[in-house]
């Protein structure tokens, strides 16, 4: 069971966590669950009331993600040297943290609260003015100590004196050399020497063209001032490293400081995120009490446009005025049609409560909501083909594990109570387990379509019925909750107004109250032609179905043994030797040979009555001398032999 994924608390979360800068506060965001000490959650919902009142009045907080410091004091931790880069990464959080000192200090001109964590953080001015000294753009400044100084002014003269050599030599040695500038090899100054002068020219040879053409020669006297340029460059590293070494000790000496401000930074950020998500979501800060009394003005789903939600005024745990019993009402019977906005009004009573009791302001113009020890939920069919639970099964299993942990400081919802199954047997189940919901002492939502489930909410203490209102001219939900009155599902009208006809109207009615019920509905008056344009069926495709041939039996009459007939496309005249056959085949000897052919190339020429006497034997025409011999003297006597007929 996750009640955060279906009430939806988790795409608050979403939100919420977008308002947040570090990744601490984000990541207690993603992880809060509801407080169930009253004196932590009235501070939480007091910081979030002083934080939307701030952010308000001076704007949004200077909050920056400290996840690099965390690094930085890691690194200092294990005893490393910190680089310049991430010295500059301390000064620029030692700057927003003296931003947030100010930003929080001019609050106290509205006595907020909050304004006096400025005296928990430690903007450490000593340490931000060392860095901001000696580091510059990720490097160690040229001024940040009397000695580096030095070494780098000697090490520009070194260089100059480099470079001014090579041109001396250039100028002097000018038929020498190949170009006329100097070139850096190896990080040595060299000039670009021709090969056949190698020797005119005093030096090391460092590098060649690719040709070969040209050397790269280091003059003798740039190499003394290459040697005293190398020599610098050591008394510059070691420099450079005391200067990193000594911030680093500063700022190891600082770490304990630097994690309470990193502590308070993401705890300020936590805060202050949830007055700013008041303001987004337009919320108000809601009255906790004991009681278990929850009441709600003018409340709406923050997920929902403001301008097209219509507000839901809701209570429960108050006594029945009504009845004048002093038993307070702790469980709602919700009907109404569908789509008419009850899962919606249930969903945003305990989302209402759940914000409340995470320390969050609450989407409604005034909220009275109790503590709850747990929050059950049943919303959706739940179907899992790959546990192999239908509708009714999932929500059972839900059910009986909602009835486990349920008790008289619980808040229940439940969507579609007994669904999913045989209606009579569903109807049975919703009142057992509203029983058993009254017995618990908790406060419960339940929606449902069973009319004898209302009937029981109207019979029985503790709950009450209530409806989600329907226009019925113009088949539109109003979504407004009324408490204390049953609704009815208006399928009927909604049904009518669609287009269902009269008949199975009234069919349904009869089906559903009896025959005498028909009359107390009142549908839309409707013309004979309308009446009759419901009734009327459309015209809807249709399945193509291969179809079996069949043999025209007339056609097996047409050609009898004897008859004359040309056989086409040759043309030639045959005599038919059998009939047509069921699939329309006959034989028909032409020029000597008997071939089998379809009737439909045959035509005929002309009827074996025509040409031949009654009773002709046309064995005469068809078999052989030899068949036709042994045939009679079979008929006569005993003889041995065989008449061979040829195949077809």
């Amino acid at each position: 069971m996750n009640t955060e994924f279906q009430i939806e608390f988790n795409k608050i979360q979403d939100m919420w966590a977008e308002l947040a800068a570090t990744d601490s506060a984000k990541e207690r965001i993603r992880e809060v669950k509801v407080i169930l000490d009253e004196k932590e959650l009235r501070k939480e919902l007091r910081d979030t009331t002083d934080a939307r009142d701030m952010v308000e009045k001076l704007g949004t907080p200077p909050l920056q993600n400290v996840n690099e410091l965390s690094e930085v004091i890691t690194v200092v931790e294990k005893g490393d040297c910190l680089t310049p880069y991430q010295l500059e990464r301390v000064e620029n959080v030692l700057v927003v943290i003296e931003r947030l000192r100010s930003y929080l200090s001019r609050g106290k001109q509205y006595n907020n609260p909050l304004a006096y964590y400025d005296e928990n953080l430690d903007s450490m001015d000593y340490l931000r003015d060392e860095i901001v000294r000696q580091i510059r753009n990720e490097m160690v400044d040229d001024r940040a100590t009397k000695e580096l100084f030095e070494i780098r002014t000697s090490m520009i003269e070194a260089e100059n004196k480099m470079k001014q050599k090579a041109e001396q030599i250039i100028r002097s040695h000018k038929d020498c050399m190949a170009d006329s500038f100097y070139s850096l090899r190896s990080g040595r100054v060299c000039v670009p020497v021709k090969k056949e002068y190698k020797f005119k020219v005093p030096g090391s040879v460092i590098d060649k063209s690719a040709s070969g053409s040209t050397l790269f020669v280091e003059p003798e006297g740039v190499s003394r001032y290459f040697e005293e340029m190398e020599l610098l460059k050591i008394d510059e590293e070691n420099e450079v490293y005391k200067i990193l070494y000594t911030l680093t000790a500063m700022v190891a000496d600082s770490t304990e400081a630097l994690k309470e401000n990193m502590r308070m930074m993401e705890k300020l950020d936590y805060i202050f995120s949830k007055g700013k998500l008041s303001i987004d979501l337009d919320c108000t800060e809601p009255h906790i009490n004991l009681d278990r009394r929850i009441k709600l003005k003018e409340a709406r789903h923050p997920l929902m446009d403001k301008a097209v939600n219509v507000p839901l005024d809701f209570s429960l745990g108050e006594s029945d005025e009504d009845t004048g019993e002093a038993e307070k009402i702790r469980g709602v019977v919700i009907t109404g049609p569908n789509t008419g906005g009850k899962t919606v009004a249930i969903k945003t009573a305990m989302l209402a409560c759940y914000m409340a009791q995470c320390g969050l302001h609450v989407t409604a113009k005034e909220a009275d909501v109790c503590m709850n020890s747990n929050y059950l939920c049943d919303i959706g069919d739940g179907q899992n083909l790959s546990e192999n639970l239908s509708t009714f099964s999932a929500h059972i299993k839900n059910v009986l594990d909602i009835l486990k942990k349920v008790n008289r400081e619980s808040f229940v919802i439940m969507d579609e109570l007994g669904s999913g199954t045989d209606p009579t047997e569903g109807m049975g189940i919703a009142v057992a387990i509203l029983e058993e919901l009254k017995k618990s002492g908790a406060n419960f939502l339940v929606t449902t379509h069973y009319p004898e489930v209302k009937d029981y909410a109207e019979k029985t203490s503790g709950i009450v019925n209530a409806r989600m209102t329907f226009d019925k001219e113009t088949l539109r939900p109003t979504y407004k909750m009324v408490i204390g009155e049953a609704g009815e599902s208006c399928a009927f009208y909604i049904a009518d107004r669609l287009g269902m006809s009269r008949d199975m109207l009234s069919t349904a009615i009869e089906a559903a109250y009896g025959k005498d019920a028909a009359g107390s509905y009142e549908f839309s008056e409707k013309s004979e032609d309308e009446e009759r344009s419901r009734n009327k069926k459309e015209a809807s495709p249709k399945i193509n179905k291969i179809q079996k041939k069949r043999t025209n039996t007339n056609v097996m009459t047409l050609y009898n043994i004897g008859d004359s007939v040309m056989v086409y496309p040759d043309k030639k005249i045959g005599i038919v030797c059998e009939p047509v056959d069921k699939k329309g085949v006959l034989r028909v000897q032409v020029a000597g040979k008997k071939i089998y052919i379809n009737h439909k190339r045959v035509k005929l020429h002309v009827r074996a009555e025509e040409l031949y006497p009654e009773d002709y034997d046309f064995s005469i025409i068809f078999d052989s001398v030899e068949n036709r011999k042994l045939s009679h003297d079979m008929g006569r006597k005993l003889t041995e032999g065989t008449i061979i007929h040829e195949k077809k």
